[in-house]
């Protein structure tokens, strides 16, 4: 598939070890960067298909110099009994956040910790709204949402039942704050939005949500428009702060008879309003091709989830396959400014 920038891949960094928390699959990494040490919190599966988090850290982009045997951060309560995924790492200030999904096994929500050291976090619980799908749906109708919306609703009521809470991930903080609010992505199927707030309390009331269920179409970030987006998006890496905007790193989903093909893609935000799109990808950054992207289950994935920069290049950190985690570069001066000549068209803003 032929792309106007290149990127080049650099294949799988980390696999599956004999230890047994991460022995089916190691995934979906988050980096935090600190000079020229990462710090790489990633999503591991044991054989019993339940999830953890795991750590290593590396120096420059691909030299593994210390990982843990044992999880960072497991399961400890009910909300998250069938497993703690996919974290995503913010610094702000002097403190860390981590965002991940907690699922039971039934409903799948975002929880966060955050502390001063990232190797010694707090949990803190769920911060997306615990609210039933069909209620939801509701505050969707006198918002005017799109088909698809109600189409993710009945989904999931399919597969879970009618009491299923809505389907929340891919949730991850801006390095910053705007006008004093913490600025939070999320997924709802199957746009890409954006929730500022001023403090955890008010995160974590259903009545906050609620009011944000019934005006969800103004905080709608990007919209699936392209063919590669055809079932939905979500997010990818934490937005990256250059002089000309905030470069999202984000996941796509193509969707094809008897499977679904998960591509990346990026786009730019404006510093000082992040809702309002300067450019985005009209073709994917990067598709699966390879053996390793190809071959696990499920097939055909490329999910990003963290970045790092050293010199001119931006390093894209991924879950290959569901399995295993990879790595590619691609100059980052080169995708700016090509986000810049693509511009905002057909983006929904």
């Amino acid at each position: 598939m032929d792309t106007h920038i290149k990127v080049e891949k650099l294949g799988v960094i980390l696999k599956p070890t004999k230890n047994k928390f991460e022995s089916k699959a190691v995934l979906n990494p988050s980096i935090y960067q600190n000079g020229n040490i990462l710090h790489m919190l990633y999503r591991a599966i044991n054989d019993k298909g339940i999830s953890s988090i795991g750590y290593a850290s590396l120096e420059g982009p691909n030299k593994i110099v210390q990982k843990l045997n044992k999880p960072l951060l497991s399961p400890n309560f009910k909300y998250e009994k069938r497993g703690v995924e996919d974290p995503r790492i913010t610094k702000i200030g002097k403190k860390f956040y981590v965002t991940y999904v907690a699922h039971d096994g039934k409903h799948a929500v975002t929880a966060y910790a955050d502390g001063d050291d990232l190797m010694h976090l707090k949990k803190r619980g769920v911060i997306t709204p615990e609210i039933k799908y069909d209620q939801a749906a509701k505050y969707f109708r006198e918002g005017r949402l799109k088909d698809r919306y109600f189409m993710f609703e009945s989904y999931y009521e399919e597969q879970a039942g009618k009491d299923i809470y809505v389907w929340d991930k891919d949730v991850m903080f801006f390095p910053k704050k705007f006008g004093g609010n913490f600025a939070l992505i999320h997924r709802i199927l199957p746009d890409i939005q954006l929730i500022f707030f001023k403090n955890f309390d008010e995160i974590k009331s259903e009545a906050f949500w609620r009011e944000y269920l019934k005006k969800l179409s103004k905080y709608v970030l990007l919209e699936n428009r392209f063919w590669f987006e055809s079932r939905n998006i979500g997010g990818g890496a934490v937005p990256i702060e250059t002089k000309d905007g905030w470069l999202l790193i984000f996941h796509t989903v193509e969707e094809v008879n008897r499977d679904k093909i998960y591509h990346a893609s990026a786009a730019l935000l404006d510093l000082k309003n992040p809702l309002k799109v300067i450019g985005r990808l009209d073709y994917p950054l990067l598709s699966p091709t390879e053996k390793y992207e190809k071959g696990g289950f499920p097939f055909n994935v490329v999910f990003p989830t963290g970045t790092a920069i050293f010199g001119n290049d931006l390093y894209i950190y991924y879950g290959a396959a569901d399995s295993s985690i990879a790595y590619a570069r691609v100059n980052m001066k080169e995708l700016v400014n090509e986000l810049k000549r693509i511009g905002p068209s057909n983006t929904g803003h």
